[in-house]
């Protein structure tokens, strides 16, 4: 009942912050109950006790994408909208029009502008930012142009707040809720700054139409002092810098900042040590630096911690089944995908689809011994497949279509389908700091060439299938420094430019800068978004370059 200490009769803004910054304390040590509890009665009357409590129960939907959660959290999300207007002193289509118009000078001399009222803005961009991330749940072009045009809103009442914030007195800045007012601006004007700059080429047009504009150093300067701000949002900041130098650049570059994510995470470690989502980024660190052991041992840490979020378990058993597929240990793999068949809800379609796919890569009788059908497997996937608001999950689409070639009554087999989904899962940017993990799948490479080179009746898929050995060989010797082989296998596949394999010209694009005008790929986003990543980091590096002393 700690949470009762915080009841008043009037929840003014530092009772609220104090809170708030309570109920934080529970989640990061597991007791998510507890912060819900303590948040709940007064979500209707306290902005930010409002926003902690949707935004536990968006988590939650996040990480479960269950219908049921979904529907919970944008429910909780638009009670939180009407507590944070309650708190909004003019009226807000006058005030957004005069902003236009006046700037924050307007907000601050002619609406007078309280404190408080100053934290309802920030909050209600916050919550509309959250009740937007409801709509990314596919990776299809069409969803983010309309999440952007649901965060427009949003992305203007930050850039309000940051002027406010620039240009409030010094005397105001001394005090501790405008230290957690700039520090919610940081981490809003910096996440957007960073995902917008992000986004392909193709979007960011159509973005910058709508508006917005990204710069990712803007985005993370701005994040970092956020991180460092000691306010109530600066583990958000923490949580954001950390989801891009662990997820996003990896899934671009093959590089994280990972001594920099390292800093992040050390101050919580120390206060949290058994937190769960601690636990879980000190793991996903390590195995990014090739430290899979360890990671391994995180992970099971993380799954240890806590009961009540059994999604958090999920999230490791993916990541364990990784970290197995890495080794080689099929076995374990299979394990943790058996598990994520069993027990999550969040894309049956890709769990059958990577369990089949493992068992794949075990003897035959060793199958049979753990009671599976790899051919049953695969032909189960096109049915699981979800679609949400209408729309297929492109990786299940991907899914679906590489197991059709189990549908008939005469199945052709995939080529190496664990080692192919390894590279579609970028874990080729964890076995390539593990060079004997490297030769390890260089030799299973070697003999799926083999087997494919003395087929005597090639089935349709061939050609595909030589392709996908060529390009996963080629990431292999290129990671051993072994160049000259490694573009040998990259140019055959050229030489076959009819194989249909998305990941293919991903990766010839990224190896060979060749620009391949084709469309209508299976997961087409994500693949943009990897070139896109591709060819900044290409940039970055030329751009480190002496100048070149021969005339262009």
């Amino acid at each position: 009942n700690t949470h009762l200490s915080f009841r008043s009769p009037k929840m003014d803004l530092e009772t609220a912050l104090k809170g708030c910054s309570t109920a934080l304390g529970f989640f990061l040590n597991n007791r998510f109950a507890d912060a819900l509890a303590l948040l709940k009665p007064w979500r209707n009357q306290s902005m930010y006790h409002a926003m902690g409590y949707s935004s536990i129960l968006l988590m939650q939907a996040g990480m479960t994408f269950d219908p049921h959660d979904i529907d919970a959290a944008m429910a909780s999300l638009r009670e939180s909208l009407q507590t944070c207007q309650r708190f909004q002193q003019c009226h807000k289509p006058v005030r957004t029009f005069k902003s236009y118009i006046f700037g924050a000078a307007y907000n601050i001399i002619v609406c007078k502008l309280l404190t408080e009222e100053m934290h309802a803005e920030l909050c209600y961009a916050e919550v509309l930012l959250q009740k937007a991330f409801l709509t990314f749940l596919d990776e299809s072009i069409i969803g983010f142009i309309k999440g952007g045009m649901k965060i427009r809103n949003s992305y203007q009442i930050y850039k309000d707040c940051q002027a406010l914030a620039n240009v409030t007195k010094d005397t105001e800045k001394q005090k501790s809720t405008h230290i957690h007012f700039r520090g919610g601006v940081n981490m809003g004007i910096g996440s957007f700054n960073l995902m917008l700059s992000l986004l392909p080429s193709r979007v960011l047009r159509l973005m910058e139409f709508l508006g917005f504009s990204g710069d990712r150093e803007v985005g993370l300067s701005e994040l970092r002092e956020g991180a460092a701000s000691n306010s109530l949002r600066s583990i958000l900041s923490t949580l954001t810098l950390l989801i891009y130098g662990t997820h996003f650049l990896p899934s671009g570059t093959g590089e994280g900042n990972l001594t920099e994510a390292e800093a992040l995470l050390e101050p919580y470690k120390e206060k949290f040590p058994n937190g769960a989502l601690i636990l879980f980024y000190t793991a996903r660190i390590a195995l990014l630096k090739g430290n899979i052991t360890f990671a391994q041992e995180k992970f099971l840490a993380c799954i240890a911690a806590q009961e009540e979020w059994r999604q958090i378990h999920h999230l490791c058993s993916w990541e364990l089944m990784w970290a197995y597929s890495f080794e080689l240990n099929w076995r374990e793999a299979y394990r943790y995908a058996d598990i994520l068949c069993k027990e999550s809800k969040w894309s049956q379609a890709v769990y059958v689809f990577q369990k089949a796919a493992i068992l794949s890569m075990l003897p035959e009788e060793e199958v049979t011994e753990l009671g599976e059908d790899v051919v049953e497997l695969f032909r189960q996937v096109d049915g699981l497949r979800l679609r949400i608001a209408g729309k297929s999950i492109p990786t299940e689409k991907f899914a679906a279509k590489k197991a059709q070639r189990y549908s008939s009554s005469n199945p052709v087999k995939l080529a190496v389908p664990a080692l192919e989904m390894l590279y579609v899962w970028n874990g080729f940017t964890v076995v390539g700091k593990r060079p004997d993990l490297t030769e390890s799948i260089l030799t299973i490479l070697e003999k799926a060439e083999e087997q494919l080179r003395d087929d005597p009746d090639p089935s349709e898929y061939h050609v595909d299938d030589q392709c996908v050995v060529q390009l996963l060989k080629g990431l292999c010797l290129r990671q051993l420094g072994r160049l000259v082989q490694a573009e040998s296998c990259f140019n055959h596949v050229i030489s076959r430019s009819s194989c249909s394999n998305a990941i293919l010209h991903n990766e010839l694009i990224r190896h060979l800068i060749c620009r391949m005008n084709y469309k209508d790929y299976n997961m087409e986003s994500r693949l943009h978004f990897r070139i896109h990543a591709a060819l900044n980091t290409m940039g970055s590096f030329s751009a480190k370059l002496p100048p070149s002393r021969t005339p262009a």
